[in-house]
């Protein structure tokens, strides 16, 4: 088997996050309720865009961040992901390719524009978002491209874009080609709200080996056994998986092999300044570790310090090398 060009393939919604600070008389005006998600069409999001205040505008999305962290790291990154030939859509581009990642997916040239995530941060803190998909949900099996996932080690999918059928014809193919080329495929599960609804999906991606490792935060993984027990869950999982990252908030994250479970503890922040893009990164330094042959206990200690660096300023990606960061604390990247 030839040597990899990447270490990891990021397949996910390729969203341009567009940050501004408002009051939370802004909200209440707006109809918006605090501190949560909402799916809003191309109209609204257009009309919230002219209402808000002086914005930061990024590319995001969760595979997104994770390669972008994986590149931070010094690692070799893809990325596959939809945007339209617009200005959010150069926007992402730019600043995915800026940032060392290989993204060559062809955008969309007629219908939807470029996915958004209006992201509100009140003076506590907290993030109400608004989220217009746009031609993201647009992937399919054509925007695969073979070349790049057979030279990719690991193939990592966006459980936040199960839910077209297209999107899931293109999860399947990516996941046939990486196997086929002797590679891994690893899954997030993304969201609570993504498990409710295609549990039996995951399930299956699990069970049948279409995923070789798969990442979940704690109540996502409860969600996923229907249980409200983390030693279940994690029992059912050892059951189910050979290999899964489960974070587990301030204390860290578990290391889940049919053999055992290796705990991992969080690595200390001085301040948590916003927690979005945590779990994206802690999934960066892990993939980072396993693509270049660490052990499993490291991996999971990198997963950590580049999770701790990123919920220390707002934005869901680094803010600084995540290289240089892991050189401090040891690591010989």
């Amino acid at each position: 088997m030839p040597e990899p060009d990447y270490d990891v393939l990021g397949i996910g919604n390729a969203i341009v996050d567009i940050m501004a600070r408002a009051e939370d008389d802004f909200l209440v005006r707006e109809g918006l309720n605090k501190s949560t998600m909402h799916l809003i069409d191309a109209e609204r999001a257009d009309g919230l865009y002219d209402a808000m205040g002086p914005a930061i505008e990024a590319s995001g999305g969760s595979a997104g961040n994770t390669v972008a962290g994986i590149a931070s790291l010094g690692g070799r990154a893809a990325f596959i992901g939809k945007v339209a030939n617009d200005a959010f859509g150069d926007l992402y581009r730019h600043d995915m390719r800026a940032s060392g990642v290989h993204f060559a997916t062809p955008p969309l040239r007629d219908g939807a524009p470029t996915a958004r995530s209006m992201i509100l941060i009140t003076p506590d803190g907290e993030r109400t978002m608004n989220t217009y998909l746009g031609a993201c949900r647009l992937l399919g099996p054509g925007d695969i491209d073979e070349a790049v996932v057979g030279a990719a080690a690991i193939t990592y999918l966006e459980g936040y874009l199960w839910d077209p059928p297209e999107a899931k014809e293109a999860f399947r193919r990516a996941a046939d080609i990486a196997h086929a080329a002797g590679r891994k495929v690893s899954l997030t599960l993304s969201d609570p709200f993504c498990v409710d609804r295609f549990r039996g999906e995951f399930l299956d991606l699990i069970r049948s080996r279409t995923v070789d490792i798969l990442f979940a935060n704690d109540t996502e993984l409860r969600s996923l056994y229907e249980t409200a027990s983390r030693e279940a869950a994690v029992a059912a999982l050892r059951e189910d998986c050979q290999l899964a990252a489960v974070t587990i908030g301030a204390e860290g994250a578990l290391v889940v092999r049919p053999d055992g479970v290796w705990p991992t503890p969080a690595t200390p922040v001085d301040s948590v300044v916003d927690l979005t893009g945590a779990g994206d990164l802690f999934a960066a330094g892990f993939l980072h570790g396993l693509a270049r042959g660490m052990a499993l206990g490291d991996a999971a200690r990198l997963g950590t310090i580049a999770a701790a660096e990123v919920i220390g300023h707002i934005g869901p990606r680094p803010a600084t090398s995540l290289r240089d960061v892991a050189r401090q604390a040891g690591f010989a990247l």
